[in-house]
């Protein structure tokens, strides 16, 4: 068995063992594995406070289901040492930003089937047109149409994003009459199970213990059942009926409301090209993987990615996508498309945990520890901003600051990328940037103007 696994992902010659590649998929699953109680959680409306619609559990079944797709599909096609989930950011976008787009364009309410299966459907054609560029040099003139400093403040602008809402589903701050203010008391039970949580959280992150995330949400569990915040309905048992939210992307009513949808799901495209490319160069790079400046099988990572955000969207699920945890695994030794097997095949076995996970899940103040931590983690991308040059500067800026100000992530990217041509022309320096950027700002500036209608 070790013989056809070592022949099939070339384990020796990447230096490495299967005992090795496993324990890597181990680790990178005990970073990523937060996913399976946030994600159905953001999704159902549970953690937001507003109902979509869309089943709690149902949900977190083709979580785990659609996560272990895509590891064990990039793993196997790509060869490569990364797993894939639903993305943090991609799916905020998906509920405060697609949902709400499809509501306005079909004029029915958040909650709605019709609003629900046509986010998908801009999810899934998101995914098509990522598919499609993938094996076309296309995908390079994407990637270089917007500047290293508007994809760091993307990413920065999502964290604080995350990061407050995280905040407020802790009870550690609260919107009151339009003014931002202090949660409720410390004594608060949730206060109090949120901030232990993410007091460990950072304790272990700090001393780079595996599946830090995780353990903290499990010590805020532990906490909250002690509370009777939540109730213990056991270990293992049978997950949910997943069919509620599978099949139901409705890419005819994307089509029928183009003019309002297309811009979402380019950006849908563009969020998922960038999330891969960074991931993948960044656990590449850490693995040794680069070769001469280039990315081997490059088109196969991309149509892994494009696949699983397909088939996630087929599933009921915002984009899935490359996650950057997978350097967890890279640093345990990982090396081969086995590590993102092992990881897929972990996804499946959490389902049989379904009870515990969904208790978990079902209760904000936990997983709202590791939506702080996490925008934390997406932070870091300031340090990578180029601060001196004032044109890339204050576009940056704004979209850093236009997504959490404005509650709306296309609202601040839309913003920063529709001035960011512009102060680059009205500085000499519009020779630096292709027509894509020009034609990006356009739409997403032609979106903001039909939005506000």
């Amino acid at each position: 068995m070790n013989d056809r696994l070592d022949a099939f992902f070339r384990i020796s010659a990447a230096g490495s063992s299967v005992r090795t590649e496993v324990i890597a998929g181990l680790s990178t699953f005990a970073a990523m594995a937060y996913i399976i109680c946030v994600q159905p959680a953001l999704l159902s409306g549970v953690m937001g406070g507003h109902p979509t619609g869309m089943p709690f559990g149902a949900l977190l079944t083709t979580t785990c289901i659609m996560s272990a797709f895509g590891s064990i599909l990039m793993g196997v096609v790509a060869n490569y040492p990364i797993g894939l989930a639903p993305g943090m950011g991609s799916n905020f976008f998906f509920v405060f930003n697609v949902l709400c787009g499809c509501a306005a364009a079909t004029g029915m309410a958040i909650g709605t089937p019709e609003v629900w299966h046509a986010a998908l459907g801009v999810v899934l054609l998101s995914g098509v047109l990522f598919l499609a560029v993938s094996f076309t040099n296309l995908r390079k003139s994407l990637l270089n149409s917007i500047s290293p400093s508007m994809k760091n403040a993307i990413a920065a602008g999502l964290g604080l994003f995350i990061a407050t809402l995280g905040l407020k589903n802790g009870h550690i701050i609260r919107i009151e009459e339009g003014q931002l203010m202090l949660g409720t008391a410390l004594t608060d039970p949730a206060v109090i199970i949120f901030g232990a949580g993410l007091v460990v959280i950072a304790v272990l992150l700090i001393r780079r213990i595996p599946g830090g995330i995780l353990i903290g949400m499990g010590a805020g569990a532990l906490i909250a059942l002690a509370w009777g915040r939540i109730e213990f309905t056991g270990i293992c048992g049978l997950p949910a009926n997943p069919m509620p939210v599978v099949a139901k992307a409705d890419m005819a009513a994307v089509f029928r409301h183009a003019a309002e949808l297309i811009p979402l799901v380019v950006i849908c495209m563009f969020m998922d090209i960038f999330d891969t490319m960074g991931t993948v160069i960044g656990v590449s790079t850490n693995a040794g993987l680069i070769r001469n400046g280039e990315l081997p099988r490059a088109e196969r990572v991309f149509a892994a990615d494009s696949i699983a955000t397909i088939v996630g969207a087929a599933g009921g699920h915002s984009t899935v996508t490359s996650y950057v945890e997978s350097t967890v695994g890279v640093e345990a030794g990982g090396r081969t498309g086995l590590t993102a097997v092992v990881v897929g095949i972990c996804f499946l076995l959490a389902l049989i945990f379904f009870p515990v996970i969904s208790s978990v899940a079902g209760y904000a103040p936990i997983t709202s520890s590791a939506l702080v931590a996490v925008g934390a983690m997406m932070m870091r991308n300031v340090t990578d901003i180029d601060w001196q040059d004032y044109s890339e500067a204050i576009p940056a800026f704004l979209v850093i600051a236009g997504i959490p100000l404005s509650s709306s992530i296309i609202g601040g990217i839309a913003v920063g990328l529709g001035v960011y041509p512009v102060i680059k022309l009205l500085a000499g320096k519009g020779r630096e940037l292709g027509w894509f950027s020009y034609l990006t700002a356009a739409l997403l500036l032609l979106y903001l103007g039909m939005a506000a209608r």
